[in-house]
């Protein structure tokens, strides 16, 4: 399977500390994309689901976790990994979101067995001039369902209480800036870190 980033504890995609799954790979190429950097699979992303696993098993050995939320690239294209991984992070716990390109019915259709075990999915691809800084998803297009009805009324709260915020991690590959991001963000980021010397970031 291909990962790029696992990070712990994400704060802005979900409620609680999360750990944050990042999949390598995608096709959708959407205009003014967070993170255009992993559309193209690389090998150095390239890891094995028992290594992802014990990574997660480090993180819920000494923290609490109350969620998990994976994104991308887009999760749904690799499926037969992604479901192997649900399969397991299920067993620590269903709030799980994943975001995806591809919509809902053509998801259930597809990989319902991926959707029956995850609390939340956001859905659809994501379009530049329709980001209209709406809470926990890209674009007004996009849709947030919540599959898992036990986790209906704390993500009701939790949607229409919540705002977006980022969280900068700092990594090995720079400034991993995480969250959603307005219209322009990136450049006005990158603009200002140039003026200071700095390195472009990463979005998430």
């Amino acid at each position: 399977m291909y990962v790029a980033r696992l990070l712990y504890p994400v704060k802005v995609l979900g409620p609680g500390n999360r750990v944050g799954i990042w999949f390598n790979g995608c096709t959708h190429f959407c205009k003014g994309c967070s993170n255009p950097e992993l559309w193209e699979l690389q090998d150095r992303y390239k890891v094995s689901l028992e290594n992802v696993i014990k990574l997660i098993e480090r993180i819920t050995e000494h923290h609490k976790v109350d969620g998990f939320t994976i994104t991308g690239g887009d999760p749904f294209e690799q499926a037969e990994d992604l479901e192997k991984l649900v399969n397991y992070l299920s067993t620590i716990t269903q709030d799980i979101i994943i975001y995806s390109g591809y919509k809902f019915d053509y998801l259930n259709d597809k990989h319902h067995s991926i959707l029956e075990k995850i609390a939340v999915l956001i859905d659809g691809e994501y379009i530049e001039e329709k980001n209209e800084d709406c809470f926990m998803k890209g674009s007004t297009n996009q849709n947030i369902i919540v599959l898992n009805q036990s986790y209906k009324d704390m993500y009701d709260n939790y949607l229409i209480n919540g705002e977006n915020e980022i969280q900068n991690f700092t990594t090995t590959d720079g400034v991993i800036s995480v969250g959603i991001h307005r219209r322009g963000y990136e450049q006005e980021l990158n603009d200002l870190m140039n003026k200071m010397g700095l390195e472009e970031t990463n979005n998430g």
